[in-house]
């Protein structure tokens, strides 16, 4: 099902990064401290997305990472993206080393 913006703004609030680009897409930029690093994160993206059977746009550019994701059939955001963005949030956080500010 189809969210409103209105809807979709209230599940940005709730994921960190996240902003919402042309009423279409939901968007978010990972940055990271080696080349690398952005690498693996793609490669554990690549493997939920699979799971999810939806696939974001990825752009890798040095060291950041930029995620876009929509529903093409639905015409713009829906529950699969917030879900898909949230796990996407979690392995990102789940790979940081807080004492260093730096993913691991």
């Amino acid at each position: 099902m189809l969210y409103t913006q209105q809807e979709v703004e209230v599940h940005l609030e709730k994921l960190e990064g996240w902003e919402l680009e042309q009423g279409r897409w939901i968007i978010r930029k990972y940055t990271f401290p080696a080349f690398m690093k952005g690498i693996a994160f793609v490669d554990e993206v690549a493997a939920i997305s699979e799971a999810f059977g939806h696939h974001p746009y990825i752009t890798i550019d040095f060291k950041t990472v930029t995620l876009r994701l929509t529903s093409w059939d639905e015409g713009g955001i829906t529950a699969v993206d917030i879900k898909e963005a949230q796990q996407f949030n979690e392995v990102y956080e789940k790979g940081r080393d807080y004492d260093s500010g730096e993913p691991s």
